[in-house]
């Protein structure tokens, strides 16, 4: 029983994936940027696919890595700077600029940070709780600032190509802000998801020795 409900959440996951992302790509604001955003989750779903059984993960990482996903997807074929129901909030609240992009990079955070704490804890690559927390969240920063380094490498390889890409919508400190949003994102991950991360690891644990 065990196993049929693991497999019809493997379809489950693959057939939103696939369903997602041809919606995605139907008619997207612009093809180039369709592909930058969504690159990042089509290499992440290779990746799982062709590690699936040889590290299989848990289902709760599976879930958010697919919800990650999503969010770029949508990011891909609207833009980030042009996703609907943002212009929306943006109208009631009065404020500037569209704020789909810090969502992306909210999940930036939230989402890397199950993953390193996963890898570090079945590798047994850190001792101690302080140290993990320290650890995953220096990957955090590192994996945000260097996908800044990306996009500026995009700009000046792409030129008025990447402005949609880039999303700042003028925002001076829009840099500085996405990386405190993935910060924010791996630390609340860490808050309220590392309890039940703990039990699905000892599940996974158990079913794999």
């Amino acid at each position: 029983m065990g196993s049929k409900i693991k497999n019809m959440n493997k379809i489950l996951w693959i057939l939103t994936f696939f369903t997602v992302l041809l919606w995605s790509a139907v008619a997207p604001k612009d093809y180039f940027t369709w592909f930058l955003e969504v690159a990042p989750a089509l290499i992440g779903g290779m990746f799982l696919l062709a590690t699936y059984k040889t590290f299989k993960l848990t289902p709760i990482l599976y879930f958010f890595i697919l919800l990650h996903c999503i969010v770029l997807m949508i990011g891909g074929h609207y833009t980030y700077a042009e996703v609907p129901l943002f212009d929306t909030i943006k109208d009631i609240f009065g404020s500037e600029r569209n704020n789909y992009d810090k969502v992306g990079h909210f999940f930036q955070g939230f989402v890397p940070a199950l993953l390193a704490r996963e890898i570090l804890i079945r590798k047994q690559i850190v001792n101690g709780n302080k140290w993990l927390i320290y650890i995953i969240l220096a990957i955090i920063l590192s994996f945000s600032a260097f996908y800044e380094l990306v996009e500026w490498w995009v700009a000046l390889a792409s030129g008025e190509g990447a402005e949609a890409f880039l999303g700042t919508q003028g925002y001076v400190w829009d840099t500085q802000s996405d990386m405190g949003f993935a910060l924010l994102g791996g630390i609340i991950s860490l808050l309220i998801l590392s309890k039940i991360h703990d039990k699905q690891l000892k599940n996974l644990k158990s079913t794999t020795e």
